[in-house]
């Protein structure tokens, strides 16, 4: 695979380029590695194009996965107590878990447990290989990064997404980097409020 294009969200690629190099150097290799042609598995069962093999999300998935897991890139959560009452939330976002809880509590609240997963993270950076659906681009984007940079878990957020003319090939209709790079601009400059560096895959 290649990149087409990247897109620099709040300097999101210039601190990976001054204070994360290696790792931007190993996240270039590692889609340098995948072998697109590899993934072209899945048989299409559209009328229009009935037969034709399509790049499968699955097989690619499995083969970030499995190079990112080689580079010591690993999962990781983070967990937190939610409740319906906007002023206990406002003040319990910024304190450990179980002190959430504990606060919801004394309060006569009940206290819902929630987390947010990012599938890769390394040295303070979170990256998410997105081949799913556009809700799935958007919640990464828009909720999971922020969350993860928030809890000062990390300093910036990945998002690898096909570009069009590699979404056209494939077996399911993910979202693209041409059309999330328009969602995002279109909220404005400061939204979200996490450094991202998007960037736009091609074979």
């Amino acid at each position: 695979m290649k990149i087409a294009k990247t897109y620099s969200h709040l300097n999101g690629l210039e601190y990976l380029m001054v204070h994360k190099n290696k790792l931007w150097k190993e996240i270039r290799k590692v889609i340098a590695d995948v072998d697109a042609n590899a993934c072209r598995t899945k048989v299409s069962k559209e009328t229009r194009m009935q037969g034709e093999l399509k790049f499968s999300p699955i097989a690619m998935n499995k083969m970030f996965s499995l190079r990112l897991q080689e580079a010591q890139w690993h999962e990781s959560r983070v967990s937190y107590w939610v409740t319906h009452s906007e002023k206990l939330i406002r003040g319990t976002m910024a304190l450990p878990p179980n002190e959430q809880k504990s606060k919801i509590e004394a309060a006569g609240e009940q206290p819902i447990f929630s987390y947010n997963q990012t599938d890769f993270i390394k040295d303070r950076v979170a990256l998410e290989v997105q081949f799913g659906k556009y809700a799935f681009v958007a919640y990464d984007l828009f909720v999971k990064h922020l969350a993860f940079y928030v809890r000062d878990e990390i300093d910036v957020g990945i998002e690898i997404i096909p570009m069009k003319s590699l979404q056209a090939e494939m077996s399911s209709g993910p979202g693209y980097f041409e059309g999330e790079l328009y969602n995002v601009i279109r909220n404005g400059r400061g939204v979200p409020s996490v450094p991202l560096v998007m960037i736009g895959i091609a074979p």
